[in-house]
């Protein structure tokens, strides 16, 4: 069964290959729940990623993973929509699919890490995605403390489209639909997926770096393996 979707407040919008999904991942989408006082985070699988080589596994192994990973929390759902999309999984494209879905009045609140907001300037149709959501950055601690600028490594472009919008209080979610940048801190985890499939590929194990349902999946399928 579906897990039901709630409408009340901003819903959390978390992107990747995921693949495979991992602690990293889960623990980042709970974190940005708390901290931003999410409704909801909608873990979003890429089908096609066009700023990525193309993924080891399928974009429906991913998509099992994902629900896997996610299952018994209630504060997750999956949007498989980028799946099975025909096209690149353009970032602009999703939230317009999405703000569509859910009205012009909820707010949506995309979730970044600090690397991938700083490139957001080579994204398609990036400008856009401002009047679309909210962008939630997830810094390690310390790196951009809450009412501080991000560091000067940013682009002359990204830091003009910055100004007015960085608020340091996550209550502003809830005010607009979309348009504020909010900074809030994660808890750095070491773990990549390309560790994980590196692990699996030469034979080593992967346990309690990723839920076990998502390692058995992955062991079931025989993915990552070596040919």
């Amino acid at each position: 069964m579906a897990r039901q979707v709630r409408d009340a407040g901003p819903l959390g919008l978390l992107g990747g290959t995921f693949d495979p999904i991992h602690f990293g991942h889960l623990r980042l989408a709970e974190e940005a729940r708390e901290a931003l006082q999410l409704d909801q985070v909608a873990l979003i699988p890429a089908g096609a990623p066009p700023h990525r080589d193309t993924p080891q596994s399928a974009a429906s192994a991913r998509l099992a993973m994902v629900q896997l990973a996610s299952a018994g929390n209630d504060g997750f759902i999956v949007d498989a929509g980028e799946v099975f999309a025909q096209g690149p999984s353009y970032t602009v494209l999703t939230l317009e699919r999405l703000r569509t879905q859910h009205g012009r009045a909820r707010p949506l609140v995309l979730i970044l890490g600090a690397d991938a907001f700083a490139g957001l300037p080579g994204w398609h149709r990036w400008q856009d995605l401002f009047e679309l959501a909210h962008v939630a950055v997830a810094n390690r601690p310390g790196y951009a403390p809450h009412g501080r600028r991000w560091p000067a490594t940013l682009s002359q472009e990204l830091d003009d489209a910055c100004a007015g919008r960085i608020a340091t209080d996550s209550t502003v979610l809830r005010q607009s639909p979309a348009g504020k940048i909010v900074p809030f801190d994660m808890t750095p985890l070491a773990i990549s997926a390309s560790l994980i499939r590196d692990l699996i590929r030469s034979g080593h194990s992967a346990r309690y770096l990723l839920p076990d349902p998502v390692l058995d999946y992955i062991g079931l399928h025989h993915l990552y393996c070596k040919n």
